[in-house]
């Protein structure tokens, strides 16, 4: 159904502002707006405008954001119940097209699927939501009702605990939508099993971005039969897992966080390769660096054939990057020095501001100071539950390449 022109408040742009609309870009900063045409209430639908009147699309608005509106359609239609429900089922079968078979996955990627301020995380028969900007917040219900109709769970969650909520002017909230259940969820990725807190555990429950990764190194992996394999940063032990199950001889996990390291081994012993896991606490740089310090005449023997690095973002902002390049050329200096001729390493940037080429420069740096020569053998990126919009850099993070050590 068309949208009548005078039905929503304009939002105009100043002049030069709209070309960045105009490619893709679904933001509408406060600083690019001239005016509104009449009043509008924060968390309603607004059409947008340029400065001469050319229509851009519309979304809600929020006079207390940085981010004036977040635009969820380019053509007139009323942002109502009819058009989230098509969103939905659009962003449903993006993942029955790219993801078939899986049984947890991101449903809804905010920007990736045109309902920015909205991500929805599948684990199993139970849902988890989140709602970042306010026009989508009070929309909850009603969203919940449509994820209720379409998917059928057990119960929804709502995980509004996000430091990110308060430049939205939102308070922190979580709890039970819809039905509820008790203890961890059982959740498969790529046949291996997890036990998840969704309700206090990390993000809404787990790293599903790298749920196509986890398969891609495990099988790199299983070409090297009994690996000795080190899993830095491993969290609850995805990466390490899935190389254990692959054939790995020994999977060694390090993290510094106990609670994660605990939660690696339940999950080892879930699966049943505990007996071929090892797990230390640590700060990950520190093990590294005590691991490869030598006296004047100590030689290092490099004791694993497989490495894996997945550190967390490193920076958040391009005024850290150039102390993230230098985190990340440490970590991969003493991983090289780790590594046995021949060896694999499996490395992954979720920094935002650190794209692939800067991040293959840093490896290639710290290889050349490890004096080592590497064969790129795999690139990889976010799973595609996680769309990638080149018009919309920011729905690009996730980064990562295998190398193999060619001396």
């Amino acid at each position: 159904m068309a949208l009548p022109d005078a039905t929503y408040p304009t939002v105009l742009l100043r002049p030069g502002e709209a070309d960045r609309v105009v490619a893709g870009h679904p933001w509408v900063y406060a600083g690019a707006v001239l005016r509104v045409t009449r009043p509008v209430a924060d968390g309603d639908p607004v059409q947008v405008k340029d400065h001469r009147q050319r229509f851009l699309g519309v979304g809600f608005y929020n006079s207390g954001s940085q981010l004036r509106v977040r635009l969820l359609s380019r053509v007139r239609e009323p942002l109502d119940e009819a058009f989230f429900e098509r969103r939905l089922r659009e962003a449903w079968a993006v993942r029955e097209r790219h993801l078939p078979g899986a049984t947890s996955m991101r449903l809804v990627n905010a920007e990736s699927d045109q309902l920015s301020g909205l991500i929805v995380d599948r684990y199993g028969d139970v849902l988890v939501m989140q709602t970042s900007s306010l026009g989508m917040d009070r929309r909850k219900k009603m969203i919940a009702g449509l994820l209720g109709r379409i998917f059928s769970p057990r119960a929804i969650l709502e995980r509004n605990d996000s430091a990110g909520r308060r430049f939205e002017g939102l308070p922190e909230s979580q709890g039970w939508l819809a039905g509820k259940t008790e203890g961890d969820v059982a959740v498969e990725l790529n046949g291996v099993r997890f036990q998840v807190d969704l309700l206090s555990g990390h993000k809404t429950g787990l790293y599903l971005d790298q749920q196509v990764n986890y398969a891609r190194v495990a099988e790199l992996i299983a070409r090297m039969p009994g690996a000795q394999v080190l899993d830095a940063f491993s969290f609850i032990g995805g990466f390490g897992l899935h190389a254990a199950r692959a054939g790995a001889g020994h999977v060694h996990f390090v993290d510094q966080s106990e609670e994660a390291l605990a939660g690696a081994k339940r999950h080892a012993e879930l699966n049943g390769v505990a007996a071929r896991c090892s797990f230390e606490t640590a700060n990950v740089f520190d093990w590294f660096k005590g691991r490869t310090q030598r006296g004047p005449h100590e030689q290092l023997v490099p004791p694993f054939d497989a490495v894996v690095l997945d550190p967390p973002s490193f920076t958040r902002s391009r005024a850290a990057v150039l102390d993230a390049l230098r985190g990340y050329k440490e970590i991969h200096l003493r991983a090289l020095k780790l590594l046995k001729p021949g060896g694999l390493l499996a490395t992954f940037c979720c920094s935002h501001h650190v794209d692939a080429v800067t991040f293959q420069d840093v490896i290639l740096a710290a290889a050349a100071d490890a004096h080592r020569l590497l064969r790129r053998v795999a690139s990889f990126q976010q799973s595609p539950d996680h769309p990638v919009l080149p018009a919309i850099p920011e729905t690009e993070y996730l980064k990562g390449y295998a190398f193999e050590v060619v001396g």
